[in-house]
């Protein structure tokens, strides 16, 4: 799709759905979806963008917590019923007609009403103007050398904020192109990359599966297709340090990665003239401050706090979401009285401001034996066992030490997988003692969601 068709579609949907209130997007994968969100913006209308995997209680809520008066999809999209009271208008994306002058909507205008995966009860209405979307991806630009030259791959889904404001919205803001894979596969990923791609935005499962498909049939293909790229980026969750290492011997090429969240879009960021270093997610962007604090709110100091010196991320710049939709009660909570927007993501800060995150405050910091001990460390650990295929951390109530912390572990070979004793001391071995874990339990594969994040709180039901 060209510019201009894109424009012409967008415009004249836009002048159809103008003064809609709200507009939800049955967000597929598809031309028909970049067209629906592009029109929404240009109207100056919120767009709620809609997983159509999406179950049907989850769906229920968000519709009516957002009330959208409209729904977009493309013409041959099937809607579950709970969509059916909406108006639905079918996306044309060929791109016809007169093109209406619409006026620039105010740059603290809602854009996007992205919903979080709720994993702390039903799915919060994360409210993004204008002004956070611009913000962010120019901060993006400045850090990663980002111009209308480039041209992105990628796979994302288009209903959260990686694969449609950073996948698609980036790319228009910067009059490039993006090349959308539909559904990834490292066949598709080694064809766009070696026909002219320039920038590759993946999850960690998708590079896991690369950096596995760097040591079987093909792997010279891919291998040249990646090392030629500018920039390959991962984000939404932790790369493994083992999948950085394998991508970086097979191409001479080191994956970058990023760190972000619904509410906050892009906060900090490896830069591409920077050290691509594993473990990091790099130092803030441009114009966003960065502090870490303890649970006693101490803040700690930001010329370096040592590997153990742990603190929550705390944030404040023009990237932040102005609020819950319909929850003042949320919002309020989510900052300090002093305007910083607490993440709940624990870290530590190196010298040079490069930012390692630990895991979730809820989830992933487990205090065992008087020790603050980040999950993440040790997962990476775990994963540089050669027996061991996937690994997640988590921390049980334990009468003696507080926590015991526990290695969920899929083996690279059921039949036979490392034992409890064995993965212990490998890790007590590669980090401290007092980081071993103390039970070992074995799945079949862990469960993810849909950017491949581990759902932590499913392991222990």
């Amino acid at each position: 799709m060209t510019y201009e068709r894109l424009a012409t579609a967008s415009t004249a949907l836009a002048a159809r759905i103008a003064g809609a209130g709200r507009v939800a997007v049955w967000a597929t994968p598809t031309p028909a979806t970049v067209v629906a969100v592009v029109a929404a913006l240009r109207a100056g209308v919120p767009a709620v963008p809609l997983n159509p995997r999406t179950g049907t209680r989850e769906l229920a809520h968000i519709v009516a917590d957002s009330e959208p008066t409209v729904v977009l999809a493309g013409a041959g999209d099937a809607l579950p019923p709970v969509l059916e009271a909406l108006e639905r208008i079918d996306v044309d994306t060929a791109g016809e007609g007169a093109r209406p002058t619409l006026p620039e909507p105010s740059p603290e205008s809602p854009a996007l009403i992205v919903y979080t995966s709720g994993t702390t009860g039903p799915p919060k209405g994360a409210v993004l103007p204008r002004r956070a979307i611009a913000a962010s991806l120019d901060a993006l630009e400045d850090a990663w050398q980002w111009t209308g030259d480039d041209v992105l791959v990628h796979a994302l889904p288009l209903f959260h904020v990686h694969g449609l404001i950073l996948g698609v919205l980036g790319p228009l803001r910067r009059g490039g192109s993006v090349r959308h894979l539909g559904r990834f596969s490292t066949d598709g990923v080694a064809r766009e990359l070696s026909s002219g791609g320039t920038m590759l935005f993946g999850v960690p499962t998708m590079y896991h599966r690369l950096a596995e498909a760097l040591s079987g049939p093909g792997a010279g293909e891919l291998a040249k297709a990646l090392a030629g790229a500018r920039l390959l980026v991962s984000g939404s969750a932790a790369l493994p340090v083992h999948d950085h290492e394998r991508i970086a011997r097979a191409t001479g090429r080191r994956v970058i990665e990023r760190y972000g969240m619904t509410e906050t879009l892009m906060n900090t960021g490896v830069r591409a003239d920077g050290e691509p270093r594993p473990g990091t997610v790099g130092a803030p962007l441009r114009d966003v401050e960065l502090r870490l604090v303890e649970e006693d709110g101490t803040v700690l100091a930001d010329d370096g706090t040592g590997p153990d010196a742990i603190g929550e991320i705390q944030v404040r710049g023009p990237n932040l979401f102005t609020g819950y939709l319909n929850r003042p009660d949320a919002t309020a909570a989510a900052f300090t009285d002093d305007g910083w927007f607490r993440t709940g993501d624990m870290a530590t800060r190196d010298a040079d401001g490069y930012v390692r995150i630990v895991g979730r405050k809820a989830t992933d910091l487990i205090k065992s034996g008087g020790y603050k001990i980040g999950a993440g460390e040790i997962e990476n650990a775990l994963l540089d066992h050669p027996g061991v295929r996937e690994a997640a951390v988590t921390g049980e109530p334990d009468p003696d030490l507080g926590e015991r912390i526990v290695a969920w572990v899929v083996p690279a070979d059921p039949a036979a997988p490392p034992s409890g004793d064995e993965l212990a001391d490998h890790v007590a071995a590669q980090l401290s003692p007092h980081k071993r874990p103390r039970t070992v339990r074995y799945l079949e594969a862990l469960p993810r969601n849909d950017l491949g994040k581990i759902m932590k709180r499913s392991l222990h039901a």
